[in-house]
C-alpha cells in the first residue's frame, strides 16, 4: 500500500523471523539508523540522490528475509529477492547485515547487491514507484555507529555505492557523458550527525555529509564532490502531533563531468538546481494516524 512494504511471515522468539513480500533491504534495516535521514530527520537529509538507499528510495519485491533474535546485543539478518526470470541473475537482489547494541552504543554494517536492477518488470527492483540507479549491477555497503549519552546522540556513517554501466537515476535522470556511456559510477558518503533533546517535547539536530564520486568514462576518471549540511528542530504538541522546521544546503565541487552530476540536488526538492548550489527549507505540521 502506497508503494511501501507489504509482507507476511512467521516469528519465533528463539529462532527469529522469516518474512516474504515487498520489504526493505539490509542497508535500510541496519545502516540507515546510524544516519540522520534514516533515524530522526527524514527524506531531505538523504545523501545525494539517496545513492546508498538509506532513505529507502527502493524496496525489494518478491523477497524472502530472515531476521535473527538478539543474542547478547548482537542481531543479524539477510534477504534474497527473486528475479522472476529464467535467468535467475537478471534483476535479482541479495543483502545481509548485522548490528550490536549495548546501552547507548549502536554499531551496524550491511551489504547489498542487485544484478541488472529494473531490467525486468517483475523482478526484485522495479522503477515503477521506486527510485534507484539503472545499470548492470548495483552494489552498496556501509557501516555506522550511534552513541547516546544523556540528552545527546552522536552518529557517524560511511557508505559506498557502485553502479556498473550507469544509465540514470530516479532523482537525477539520465547520466550521459559527452564521451560516451560511463563504465562505472561510485559514491563514497561520510556523514557526521548530532541530535539533542532540549526538553521531552523539543529536539534539535544537525548533520554534515561529504560525498566523493568517481565517474569512469573513456577519457579517464572524474571526481565530482558534494557537501551537504542540514539543520532541524522538532516540537511535539502531543504524542501524535508535532511541528518541525528543516533546512538543507548542498554545494557541488570537484571535477566537471558535463552531465547532470554537476548540478546540486537536495533530495525531495522539486528538481535539480541550475547550478552547483541548492538550498531547501521546509516548515511542516504533522499528525500521525
Amino acid at each position: 500500500m502506497f508503494g511501501r512494504q507489504a509482507y507476511v511471515g512467521l516469528r519465533n522468539d528463539s529462532i527469529g523471523s522469516v518474512t516474504l513480500g515487498r520489504q526493505y533491504d539490509a542497508v535500510v534495516d541496519y545502516v540507515a539508523q546510524t544516519t540522520a535521514n534514516g533515524n530522526w530527520a527524514g527524506y531531505m537529509f538523504s545523501h545525494v540522490y539517496d545513492n546508498d538507499n538509506t532513505d529507502n528510495s527502493f524496496r525489494v519485491n518478491k523477497s524472502v528475509k530472515y531476521t535473527s533474535p538478539t543474542f547478547g546485543g548482537f542481531q543479524f539478518g539477510g534477504m534474497y529477492g527473486f528475479s522472476n526470470s529464467t535467468d535467475f541473475a537478471n534483476n535479482r537482489h541479495y543483502s545481509f547485515g548485522g548490528q550490536y547494541a549495548n546501552g547507548g552504543l549502536l554499531i551496524a554494517a550491511a551489504y547489498q547487491q542487485t544484478d541488472n536492477p529494473s531490467a525486468t518488470a517483475g523482478g526484485a527492483l522495479n522503477n515503477a514507484g521506486d527510485a534507484n540507479f539503472i545499470g548492470t549491477r548495483l552494489r552498496i555497503f556501509g557501516a555506522g555507529t550511534n552513541y547516546a549519552f544523556g540528552a545527546a546522540t552522536l552518529g557517524f556513517s560511511y557508505t559506498n555505492t557502485e553502479v556498473i554501466e550507469p544509465l540514470g537515476n530516479g532523482y537525477a535522470g539520465a547520466i550521459t557523458p559527452p564521451s560516451g556511456p560511463a563504465s562505472s559510477l561510485r559514491f563514497q558518503n561520510f556523514e557526521l550527525n548530532a541530535r539533542y533533546q532540549l526538553t521531552p517535547a523539543l529536539f534539535v539536530g544537525a548533520m554534515y555529509v561529504y560525498t566523493r564520486a568517481n565517474l569512469h568514462v573513456t577519457t579517464g576518471v572524474q571526481h565530482p564532490t558534494y557537501q551537504t549540511v542540514g539543520l532541524m528542530a522538532d516540537y511535539n504538541f502531543s504524542k501524535r502531533t508535532d511541528i518541525y522546521v528543516q533546512g538543507a544546503y548542498q554545494r557541488v565541487g570537484g571535477d566537471s563531468t558535463s552531465t547532470v552530476l554537476d548540478f546540486a540536488q537536495v533530495t525531495s526538492a522539486s528538481g535539480i538546481s541550475s547550478n552547483q548550489n541548492q538550498l531547501m527549507l521546509r516548515v511542516a505540521l504533522r499528525h500521525k494516524f
